[in-house]
């Protein structure tokens, strides 16, 4: 039967309209049309970018653009690890194996590849950040090895210490025949370093420290290194001097001694000091994690780490800052490179888990419609709403955590104050953030690859265990997130004192006023593609969210204090102020993204970013919409409308998937999971050599 033709202009306008009027029915069931129209033009706007062809993107472009000035030496830890198969940490390994290849491995890295990181401590911590993060994807225990050998204990000494430490200290450090440790945590005592109770008394008679742990709350625990390999310490203990009156000393407050823990010949614990193995741990076992005694141990009175307090032979004590608490404020803020490394190192590991699993979704076939062939299991809305918006913020966190690495080496270079309370904010807030992010994608990016990511030889069960204790160590997260609170609530404070505000919190000095005022019921209801995805609208919402929590918790802070008083007002809106502080982040992280897409030279990188950007804020938004509908800022059909173009998002994402993660750019045998690389009818020939067959 041959096909009708239309014979008329009539019949064809008839058909057209009758077309038109199914299209527009089709989009009221997806984009419920409001007064203005607004529901119809996103409708059509979406379908129009659906039916587009996928974003092209050269990755080779992107993934230089991402991993920047330091690829190079990135690459040059890389190629030596490829080159050195035998140092690659096998899937099976005993905990004294693996303390022993760590510390090959560190060894190798330093005397053989010549790759120097204590050099860039100080002098360019970008660069060493960058080793770091490649040293921690080949083995996370290795990572915290170096991370411990050169940025806490010979960090401790540079930051801490004098030229005269810097001096004799220096090249030992430098090429590991001085390993040491940092030790702070006590039994009895981890976030609350003022209240240590290892003591350091000066004895004027012999010109020598004596330090002491007064009882078992006080010995040093979980100490990096200290289990087998550390032949120094930098031990934190309260400096006691002798006084002529009835006390007969005097605390002056929290320092630092550098104390020797081991023969250098014999490796034997020195007199007084005593050791313990803290064992085998959840993960991290390729670090020799100890507790550390001290009975009567004397030390030179060089050994004090002086450079905010000192003592003379006299035993008189001098130092640049007037009170216990300045001083104890500046020897923290030395310290606070460790929580930049966390947080730069978090990322890192999602990147390794969002690429595994991104790969093994975009092969692993599982059902289809009928008599068709199986799909991808990434087709699957399901699976893109789990790994997409992971993918986007993987991104988001590199934009954030590289521009909080260069504020850090700009404030080691001028030690701007302005600076210095910047960055302590927050590398506190991205570390506690980032990581605990990290913490739950590695879970979520397991469950994604079904039963094939319960393999060892898959890294999930590894990255989770070494990753986990990334929440506590250098600063519980629940504790960092309240010091960024604290933070936002002085410079809310100084808002109405006229004082200036910091660069990171620049925008609440319009929040007092533009952000918290009545929401504008136009722009509450605009729905369309262009409006949503305008980084203004995106910031705006963000920075919004951000002024309502913290003038709401200022309020409530200030009437429950009447009754409870300023700790238990504090307790009592505790869950409030972890939101604020989450919300805060949440905001730089999103403005940093925006600039790095604005930054981006190649269009086509930058088309990429930009799709990635856009999820990324709309998921965050989407995810607290209630909030924004308690106070009308977001309007129902705009709500809605904002679900549905996170979906859309996730999907456009899932057709650049591959790509954005191949930008990533690690070597094979860092995302060595097979299921990752091969075909899943492959599988079978990479597992039967892990199973014996």
């Amino acid at each position: 039967m041959e096909s009708r033709q239309p014979n008329s202009t009539d019949e064809i306008d008839h058909d057209q309209a009758s077309s038109a009027r199914r299209i527009q029915r089709l989009s009221s069931h997806l984009y419920p049309q409001p007064l203005d129209g607004a529901g119809a033009e996103m409708a059509v706007a979406l379908m129009a970018c659906a039916g587009r062809a996928k974003l092209d993107v050269d990755t080779e472009l992107l993934s230089k653009y991402m991993r920047g000035r330091y690829r190079d030496v990135q690459q040059g830890v890389y190629d030596y690890f490829n080159s050195r198969p035998e140092l690659q940490t096998p899937i099976e390994i005993s905990k004294d194996e693996h303390r022993e290849l760590c510390m090959r491995q560190l060894m190798g890295l330093v005397r053989e590849a010549g790759i120097r990181p204590f050099r860039y401590v100080v002098q360019d911590p970008a660069k060493y950040f960058a080793i770091l993060e490649a040293v921690g994807s080949v083995d996370m225990s290795l990572g915290i090895k170096m991370g411990v050998q050169f940025s806490l204990w010979g960090g401790s000494v540079l930051n801490l210490g004098t030229k005269k430490h810097r001096d004799k200290y220096f090249e030992g450090i430098d090429n590991v025949e001085y390993p040491g440790c940092f030790a702070m945590t006590e039994l009895h005592h981890g976030s609350n370093v003022q209240g240590i109770q290892t003591v350091a008394t000066f004895d004027p008679m012999k010109d020598e420290f004596v330090i002491d742990t007064p009882n078992d709350g006080a010995i040093k625990w979980w100490i990096g290194n200290a289990a087998v390999h550390g032949k120094f310490a930098t031990v934190f203990a309260k400096l006691m001097l002798p006084t002529h009156d009835t006390k007969g000393v005097s605390d002056m407050g929290v320092h630092a001694f550098i104390v020797p823990i081991r023969d250098m010949k014999t490796n034997k614990p020195l007199p007084g000091v005593q050791i313990h193995d803290c064992g085998h741990k959840v993960g991290l076992n390729g670090v020799d994690n100890g507790a550390l005694r001290f009975r009567s141990v004397r030390i030179p009175r060089d050994n004090l780490l002086n450079r905010f307090g000192d003592v003379a032979r006299d035993g008189k004590y001098t130092s640049p800052l007037p009170s216990i608490n300045k001083r104890f404020a500046a020897t923290l803020g030395e310290l606070v490179g460790g929580r930049v490394g966390l947080a730069y190192s978090s990322v890192g590991v999602l990147k390794i888990a969002v690429i595994i699993a991104v790969r093994y979704s975009l092969l692993r076939q599982q059902f289809g419609p009928p008599k068709q062939p199986e799909i991808s299991i990434l087709d699957y809305q399901s699976q893109q709403h789990k790994l997409m918006p992971m993918l986007a913020s993987t991104y988001a966190f590199h934009f954030a955590t590289s521009h909080l690495v260069d504020t850090y080496g700009e404030m080691k270079k001028t030690h701007d104050e302005e600076l210095v309370g910047d960055v302590h904010a927050l590398s506190a807030g991205l570390k506690a953030y980032v990581t605990s992010y990290t913490a739950k994608s590695l879970s979520t990016c397991r469950e994604a690859c079904g039963g094939h990511g319960y393999a060892a030889v898959n890294r999930f069960g590894s990255l989770r265990n070494d990753h986990d204790i990334f929440q506590t160590f250098e600063g519980d997260n629940t504790v960092l997130l309240q010091q960024v609170a604290g933070y936002l609530l002085k410079q809310y404070k100084e808002k109405f004192h006229g004082g200036t505000f910091s660069v990171t919190w620049n925008y609440l000095r319009e929040s007092m006023n533009f952000y918290l005022s009545q929401p504008n019921p136009v722009t509450a209801r605009w729905e369309g593609q262009d409006h949503l995805r305008d980084p203004k609208f995106q910031l705006d919402a963000f920075r919004y969210r951000t002024s309502r929590l913290l003038q709401s918790v200022a309020v409530r802070l200030q009437k429950h204090s009447k009754t409870l008083g300023s700790f238990g007002a504090w307790n009592r809106c505790l869950n409030h102020l972890l939101t604020l502080a989450e919300s805060h982040i949440e905001t730089v992280i999103l403005a940093k993204f925006i600039d790095a897409v604005r930054s981006c030279p190649d269009e086509k990188s930058r088309a990429a970013l930009k799709l990635l950007c856009d999820l990324y804020a709309m998921d965050r938004i989407w995810n607290d919409i209630g909030t924004y509908r308690n106070v009308d800022y977001v309007a129902p059909n705009k709500a809605k409308a904002i679900h549905k173009l996170t979906e859309y998002l996730c999907f456009q994402v899932k057709n650049v998937a591959k790509e954005m993660v191949d930008a990533f750019d690690l070597p094979d045998y860092v995302t060595r999971a097979p299921i990752g690389m091969q075909a899943a009818e492959d599988a079978y020939t990479v597992y039967t050599q892990y199973a014996g067959f």
